[in-house]
């Protein structure tokens, strides 16, 4: 099992893609109609947000059966469609598996509320709950029932964490995972996996909430080397991601290394916290650069000097659209958008792009609270009231940070709905979409710089295969790096900024060759002037 890290994945959130069926829901049908520009854009997975039944209490992460396929999108002879159609387009599916908990509406939880003891130890009981907080607030446990005891969830109270002690809960999910291999996928993402370890004795931690006592446990990595030699091991094509909540580069080098014979990438999150007020989400601040910069840097070479792999993003289904979040989009959202992608396609890593990034896509500038319907962030809005925030500051911070702000439809046109349903959407199209839509971007500037990102990971070893290492640390404006392999070198300049950059030139890319710019690119002599938010990728004369 060898990854192809030429390969680029592509995130669609299927509730927003595209709805054949009239009744304002992305489907299933709707992301094969649209896969002839999935392969124009040069994708070669497509990784779905789950689309299982699930009572919709945290978007589908809340899984009431793992086996079949929630009939809001479509029906499992349209999930093989699918597989099929993708496969005929050079396009893999990744699923994303949520095996650290699952819905209390399971029928797992079900028979153990009922009584049944050999269900019960499917999930994590106890007589006294610790003082872990949950990720979604207060405690992280919940009633059993009327038993008295009490079961763990680290999520929404109906998201209850499975035992994976326990080894027949192991063999269930290893079941999940061969099901869909059985259906031709070859890409799994593995939601939150390093949670999964939790030790016997579980003990009160305050620092953190508790975390450090059950994040990254030695036996986690036990755990993941049983699931790969049961699982998609067996596939030498597979390509597996595990989403690490609260990680360090150690851990994520070892659940990565391939002697490791457990996952081949890693994402994790901390560069997205770089606009958080003393690390708190809903707050508004400028994004730090000095520290976004160092993490990229810091994580760039950890896992390139520890042969770890790294799942690259700006943009998911979690997150605002990253171009409202770094960039003056008023002024320079090309430059910005193309900017961005260079930073992460050029890198050492498999970048990952999700659905509308690759038009420019930004943030619906919704005027309401009543355009958002994401629980979280109307939890949020009244928490911040509560504490006596204005209407109008809770509105503003809700505004840039909610989570809706990624799942409006995909804008394919500039028609009623962006092109992307006949009838009213799940939820409101954002007001961009009349300028920024898939039909006037693809002769863009943007659409087909990605084209050029991808096709150059896939021609280049350099850039699929190098090592990572700082450039220009000292520079307060500019994220630079350097790739090597073989005898090649590759700089790459990225300004953050919307503001011009004088940069001193190292030796070696002095009269180099430009492999690719946002701008039209002047001589390359001992001093670069870079534009605002220009990138820039120099090979090094040899």
């Amino acid at each position: 099992m060898t990854l192809d890290k030429t390969k680029v994945v592509y995130q669609i959130y299927p509730k927003s893609y595209k709805d054949t069926t009239g009744n304002g829901v992305g489907d299933l049908q709707g992301i094969i109609e649209k896969l002839p520009y999935l392969q124009d854009l040069g994708v070669d997975v497509i990784w779905l947000n789950p689309f299982y039944p699930s009572p919709q209490r945290d978007n589908g992460y809340d899984v009431s059966d793992y086996t079949a396929v929630n009939p809001l999108f479509g029906t499992m002879a349209d999930f093989e469609a699918l597989v099929h159609a993708g496969k005929a387009y050079g396009i893999e599916l990744m699923l994303d598996m949520v095996l650290n908990h699952c819905s209390t509406e399971h029928e797992w939880f079900q028979k153990a509320l009922a009584g049944d003891k050999f269900y019960q130890d499917f999930f994590i009981l106890r007589d006294q709950p610790t003082d872990w907080v949950s990720k979604f607030g207060g405690s992280a446990w919940a009633p059993f029932g009327d038993t008295g005891k009490y079961y763990l969830h680290l999520f929404d109270k109906t998201q209850a964490d499975l035992n994976w002690r326990n080894p027949h809960v192991r063999e269930e999910l290893f079941k999940v995972v061969n099901f869909w291999r059985d259906k031709g996928v070859k890409g799994f993402r593995f939601d939150v996996i390093n949670l999964i370890g939790k030790d016997e004795e579980l003990k009160d931690n305050p620092n953190f909430d508790g975390k450090p006592e059950y994040t990254d446990k030695p036996i986690n990595h036990d755990y993941l080397k049983m699931l790969n030699k049961e699982t998609f091991g067996r596939d030498q094509d597979s390509m597996t991601v595990g989403e690490m909540s609260f990680t360090d580069i150690p851990n994520c080098v070892q659940y990565s290394n391939p002697n490791s014979h457990e996952l081949d990438m890693v994402f994790n999150f901390h560069h997205l916290k770089v606009d958080y007020d003393n690390g708190q989400k809903w707050t508004r601040k400028t994004f730090d650069f000095e520290e976004l910069k160092t993490l990229f840097h810091t994580w760039g070479e950890g896992m390139s000097q520890g042969d770890g792999w790294s799942a690259l993003f700006w943009n998911n289904h979690d997150q605002p659209r990253a171009l409202n979040r770094f960039v003056d989009i008023k002024n320079f959202r090309n430059e910005g958008a193309t900017m961005l992608a260079a930073s992460i396609h050029l890198s050492r890593g498999t970048p990952y792009i999700y659905m509308g990034e690759e038009i420019g896509m930004i943030d619906p500038d919704y005027t309401s609270m009543s355009d958002y319907v994401d629980v979280e962030s109307l939890n949020a809005y009244q928490e911040m009231l509560d504490k006596g925030k204005s209407p109008e500051e809770a509105f503003k911070i809700i505004q840039a940070k909610s989570r809706d702000n990624s799942r409006t439809p995909m804008q394919w046109d500039n028609t009623a709905n962006a092109g992307f349903s006949t009838a009213k959407p799940w939820l409101k199209v954002g007001r961009s979409y009349q300028q920024i839509n898939v039909a006037s971007e693809k002769q863009g500037k943007i659409f087909p710089f990605y084209q050029k990102l991808i096709q150059l990971r896939k021609e280049m070893p350099l850039i699929a295969e190098g090592t990572y290492k700082a450039a220009l640390s000292d520079s307060t404006k500019v994220y630079a790096f350097e790739r090597k392999w073989q005898d090649q070198k590759l700089l790459v300049l990225n300004n953050f900024f919307a503001e011009t950059v004088e940069l001193d030139l190292p030796a070696a890319y002095q009269r180099g060759t430009v492999l690719i710019s946002n701008y039209e690119e002047d001589a390359l002599i001992d001093k670069i002037l870079l534009k605002p938010y220009q990138t820039i990728a120099i090979l090094a004369k040899v």
